[in-house]
């Protein structure tokens, strides 16, 4: 699967809406982008074909974060933010990663996304394929008209991307399996998140030095972000997630608590025993493992994880200058750290 995150819908990721104490000019910059990132999102999914049309904005109509748009946002906020190009590089990220959702829902055979029947269980796999690769060529051509290095940077993200899933599909392959599960999210999760900062400093202007930080920041923040959205799955009594409660254990997903645990010498005995069953279909002993993960060493470890993830991208931020921009990027480092308790 390409992503795992849980869902909320668009415009609930607004950098007031975390709650965070942000300098009013940054938020609304912000959400000024964003809100023209959206309306620009539609036209970019538009097709003559009225089908390709239907499919093509299936996803995009049924929100999600867009916290890749954000970073870009929130990256040009070290140049020019009003600059054109920002609105059209957060759309190269956002149709990449729809595209990759689409693709995703196939390979899983999910019959839901975004709380919405998945384009795969409404128009069949063949059509999702297609479709997904519509929005990538969508996301190359708008690319191209950022010029070379946008075209460039977008195809090694996405050999990143397509790296991370296949070793995801193969597995660990007598690697260590925690640190398989690590760089399978670098590679098909935080490199487009990485990119997504980069290209908001780089057409907004921002200095070289500046931008390489912002991407440095990108990939470690990406990696939090997943994992913490992993770690929601198990703790949130409620639709918090956006899916319901232990998704990930019902169709055995081996998020990282679930690996700790396995991997852990003071695992409880039946936890692990019903760690090692595969997907928990079934409703009672799904119930347990849930209320043991959610009260074992593991988790612990996974949230420490989290945070040091957290902490290592709030330390890529030092060439940047200070300011409220740089205190947006810090509060959202403390808030990914701090949203699975």
């Amino acid at each position: 699967m390409w992503h795992r995150e849980s869902v909320v819908s668009t415009g609930d990721l607004t950098l007031s809406s975390l709650g965070l104490d942000i300098d009013p000019s940054v938020d609304a910059s912000v959400s000024a982008t964003l809100a023209a990132v959206e309306e620009a999102l539609r036209a970019n999914v538009a097709s003559a074909d009225p089908l390709v049309a239907e499919a093509a904005r299936h996803l995009a109509d049924a929100g999600g974060k867009r916290f890749r748009p954000m970073l870009v946002a929130l990256g040009a906020q070290f140049g020019d933010p009003r600059s054109p190009e920002i609105i059209a590089a957060a759309n190269v990220v956002e149709l990449t990663h729809l595209a990759t959702l689409y693709h995703d829902d196939v390979m899983d055979e999910a019959p839901v996304r975004r709380g919405a029947p998945s384009a795969n269980s409404r128009w069949g796999n063949s059509v999702a394929i297609l479709v997904g690769d519509y929005l990538f060529a969508q996301a190359a051509d708008l690319a191209a008209s950022l010029g070379p290095e946008a075209v460039r940077l977008q195809a090694r993200t996405f050999a990143r991307l397509v790296h991370g899933q296949i070793a995801e599909t193969v597995g660990p392959r007598g690697d260590d399996p925690i640190e398989h599960h690590l760089q399978v999210i670098t590679e098909k999760t935080a490199s487009l998140i990485a990119t997504s900062a980069r290209f908001g400093g780089l057409f907004s202007g921002a200095p070289a030095e500046i931008v390489e930080a912002l991407a440095n920041y990108g990939e470690t923040i990406g990696i939090a972000f997943q994992l913490s959205d992993d770690l929601l799955d198990i703790a949130s009594e409620s639709v918090q997630s956006g899916k319901t409660p232990g998704t990930d254990l019902r169709e055995g997903v081996p998020t990282l608590p679930v690996l700790y645990a396995l991997a852990g010498d003071d695992t409880d005995p039946r936890l692990r025993e019903l760690l090692t069953l595969g997907p928990l279909v079934d409703d009672d002993l799904h119930a347990e493992a849930l209320t043991l993960l959610r009260e074992s060493a593991a988790m612990k470890r996974a949230r420490e994880t989290v945070r040091s993830y957290a902490e290592e991208s709030r330390s890529a931020l030092a060439p940047l200058p200070d300011g409220d921009a740089k205190r947006a990027l810090e509060a959202l480092c403390d808030f990914i750290a701090d949203r699975t308790g």
